[in-house]
């Protein structure tokens, strides 16, 4: 199971865990992908990114946020955070996810570097090459490498912008982590 962790789970982790299903459905439709936030539990996807997402034929109308708790963490076999922050909390509440948990960014780039995962990989294993050498201090502070903007803190926020970056970066993630034979 994949997880994709931000803030409030109301907007770039719901986008990014429905892009996610839409490219896996035909590389590996056996994956599951869930989404949580930091905050409260119930709440709809944002009308801003709702709209976003149907640019990209995603439906995110019958979202509902749900809060990042120890179970979940522990059941993932990759965690993806939509910045720094979030890696930090998902390994907080499960020390033994450091080494499958990631910044969307962070992953891509990592990914990019060590190559696509080999056919007879385990992603376990993939996700070890990728992680080679990355120490905790990495994931401190902010940064604009790693993590992607929320537009539901900015007034002028741009979430077609978002789901853009995310749409590009979830493609390579795809292409690297589950390519195609």
């Amino acid at each position: 199971m994949i997880l994709v962790v931000c803030t409030a789970n109301q907007c770039r982790s719901p986008f990014t865990a429905a892009s996610l299903r839409a490219h896996l459905a035909s590389r590996d439709p056996a994956v599951t992908v869930e989404s949580v936030g930091l905050g409260g539990s119930g709440y709809p996807a944002t009308l801003p990114t709702i709209n976003a997402a149907r640019s990209f034929g995603l439906d995110l109308t019958q979202h509902r946020s749900r809060e990042l708790d120890p179970p979940i963490v522990a059941n993932a076999d990759l965690v993806i955070g939509m910045e720094r922050m979030h890696v930090r909390e998902a390994v907080v509440l499960d020390h033994r996810a450091w080494g499958h948990a990631f910044t969307l960014k962070e992953l891509v780039r990592r990914g990019a570097a060590v190559g696509p995962r080999q056919p007879d990989e385990p992603l376990a294993a993939w996700l070890q090459r990728v992680g080679d050498g990355r120490r905790p201090a990495d994931m401190l502070g902010e940064s604009r490498e790693d993590d992607v903007a929320d537009p539901t803190t900015d007034p002028l926020g741009d979430y077609e912008a978002m789901a853009r970056e995310v749409e590009m970066l979830v493609r390579q993630l795809v292409d690297l982590a589950w390519p195609a034979p």
